[in-house]
């Protein structure tokens, strides 16, 4: 009886140091995760079609953290408020990348408060910038070129703040843009009978997608979720649609359609819903989804 008891004793102070070893390896392990963490370079994206250009550079990168401030809900950022949450996703940033051209208002603010996390500027040296008077139209991802040249923006600059990595984000980058041209030649070749049509444009998105395709496009500016547009407006729109025999009418998708509606009422005129790049899956090919759904969309236009 007495040897059964000793047998037991060992028994469970062999379970007993097992267990505490086991706790003590997920402490180190737990430890040497979060300091694997801390030492990671993480990059912060201001929206979401500039953290899908983000994704496709880093793919396959080591040692970073990749996330995203604005929710992809949010759409673009033209009244965007920035949140006590979003400015702590910045807050152990190494670098911000942004849109540029305007689209992010708050990018003084976020310096102000982390003076060290290095700015990103996706637009600089990008000269296809369309501008009303003193307004400029930030949407430049909406234009193949400008895209590409966005991809190689971020590329470069994430190669000199993490030389580690630049080899991968050079690879990434220049597959992308393979495929960016792959498309690009579609565009040219399948919808160079859009070249001088006339349409009528309800998102300013699409004023650079506009002008790589030569359409001679009237922009009305508009709130892309609910109608805003006055009875006098809608009136000049059908007069100006009527006397040009307009055919085209560009929406996004997803935008309140209850002003195109009323226009092709009384016109000629067909509406077309087009991709923003606004939002998605968070997929590698977002982007690359979109401008082949806009493809198939835009070559229906007869």
């Amino acid at each position: 009886m007495k040897k059964k008891r000793i047998i037991i004793a060992i028994i469970v102070i062999v379970c007993i140091l097992a267990l505490i070893t086991f706790l003590v390896w997920k402490n180190i392990e737990k430890s040497n995760n979060e300091l694997e963490a801390n030492n990671n370079f993480k990059i912060v994206t201001s929206f979401y079609p500039i953290y899908i250009i983000a994704e496709n550079i880093t793919n396959g990168a080591e040692n970073i953290e990749l996330s995203n401030m604005a929710e992809v809900n949010g759409g673009c950022l033209h009244d965007y408020t920035l949140s006590t949450n979003d400015v702590k996703k910045v807050e152990n940033a190494d670098v911000f990348v942004q849109n540029g051209e305007g689209i992010e208002n708050f990018t003084d603010k976020i310096l102000e408060i982390y003076s060290n996390v290095k700015i990103i500027n996706s637009s600089e040296g990008i000269e296809n910038i369309i501008q009303d008077g003193e307004e400029v139209n930030g949407h430049i991802w909406t234009s193949i070129d400008n895209y590409i040249a966005q991809v190689k923006n971020i590329a470069n600059n994430l190669s000199e703040y993490n030389k580690e990595n630049s080899d991968i984000y050079q690879n990434n980058a220049n597959e992308y843009i393979a495929k960016l041209e792959e498309i690009k030649e579609n565009y040219n070749t399948e919808l160079s009978n859009l070249s001088g049509q006339k349409a009528i444009c309800l998102n300013e998105a699409f004023a650079y997608l506009g002008k790589d395709l030569n359409l001679d496009m009237i922009m009305v500016e508009t709130n892309h979720e609910e109608s805003t547009l006055s009875a006098d407006t809608l009136k000049e729109i059908i007069e100006q649609s009527n006397e040009n025999d307009i055919k085209i009418i560009l929406i996004g998708d997803g935008d309140n359609t209850q002003n195109a509606e009323t226009i092709a009422s009384e016109t000629n005129a067909n509406i077309f819903q087009l991709k923003t790049g606004l939002g998605g899956d968070y997929s590698l090919d977002s982007y690359l989804n979109d401008l082949n759904y806009n493809l198939e969309v835009l070559k229906s236009i007869k």
